[in-house]
């Protein structure tokens, strides 16, 4: 396997990103900063809720695989010659030692702590002697890892809170449900008759797929699965999509039901409070790394 590195103008970026993939046989490919760790490197990616990134650096560092030097030496050919690329230049065709991805990707996820006795272990891993509550999770394409502060401090109030509340968690829903592992978490901690829901259907099957790895059942589908109130409503999104959410989200709240918030960032309290009032009292229940979990009880 060797990898083609080529500098690219940042208005050429997704033009020669996807001619990679689409056209010249690339099996991979990724962009960096080509001035990374100097003291032109810019920032690029902003924060959750703010306008969408740039398709790329001013000079960005295009990354792609093929599988031998005369495919990657074809491809190079065969893009510089376009007259639309002009100002990308070659930097270099080297090849990749073999390693075991599958090895190397799974060590980047060990099991992650939520409480002293709750955790998330990837299936390649043996739970800690200590855990006597588990979700097997590995990572997908849904969004829901326990690796963000988000999803830990939502399974974290879970936990928490079902000595006490478990037994009128009748109805549960979890909106925006990614991976699903609020809607487990919940199952596994006393919860019964849970929809989860995502406007994504690749989520709604990852959280199918992982409800039935963890021996749970749930109900997994779109928004309009919805149904009626429930005593406990989980929405752990981010914080412009929960703003508009609030009558819906609200409105599918039981008297004296609980309400859990997340992807919330520290400056964007005071926004959530105020979209909310009309219905609910928020409050920051919970702080992690510049994220809030926000909470409310309805009124009975």
């Amino acid at each position: 396997m060797v990898e083609l590195q080529l500098v690219v103008p940042e208005s050429l970026v997704e033009s020669v990103s996807d001619a990679l993939i689409d056209e010249l046989s690339a099996l991979s490919v990724s962009v960096e900063d080509a001035d990374a760790d100097t003291s032109a490197e810019q920032a690029l990616f902003g924060e959750p809720g703010m306008p969408p990134p740039r398709g790329g650096w001013q000079r960005s560092t295009v990354k792609a695989l093929f599988d031998d030097e005369a495919a990657a030496t074809d491809a190079t050919t065969l893009l510089l010659a376009q007259d639309w690329a002009e100002g990308v230049e070659l930097r270099s065709i080297t090849e990749v030692a073999e390693q075991d991805w599958v090895r190397l990707t799974q060590s980047q996820f060990a099991p992650v702590e939520i409480t002293a006795s709750f955790w998330i272990v990837p299936s390649w891993h043996e739970p800690p002697p200590q855990a006597t509550c588990v979700i097997r999770l590995d990572p997908g394409l849904a969004f829901g890892t326990g690796t963000h502060p988000t999803t830990r401090m939502c399974l974290r109030w879970i936990a928490t809170h079902a000595a006490r509340s478990a037994a009128g968690w009748d109805r549960v829903l979890d909106y925006g449900c990614g991976s699903g592992i609020l809607a487990i978490g919940a199952a596994l901690h006393g919860a019964r008759s849970i929809d989860a829901l995502d406007i994504d259907p690749e989520a709604v099957e990852s959280t199918k797929a992982n409800a039935q790895a963890n021996g749970v059942e749930l109900r997994a589908g779109l928004p309009e699965l919805a149904d009626g109130r429930y005593p406990l409503v989980l929405a752990n999104i981010l914080a412009t999509p929960l703003k508009l959410l609030a009558p819906l989200l609200s409105g599918h709240l039981a008297p004296g039901g609980q309400l859990v918030l997340a992807g919330i960032l520290e400056r964007q309290a005071e926004e959530l409070q105020a979209a909310y009032a009309p219905w609910l009292s928020l409050r920051v229940s919970d702080a992690e790394d510049g994220w809030i979990l926000m909470t409310a009880t309805a009124a009975t």
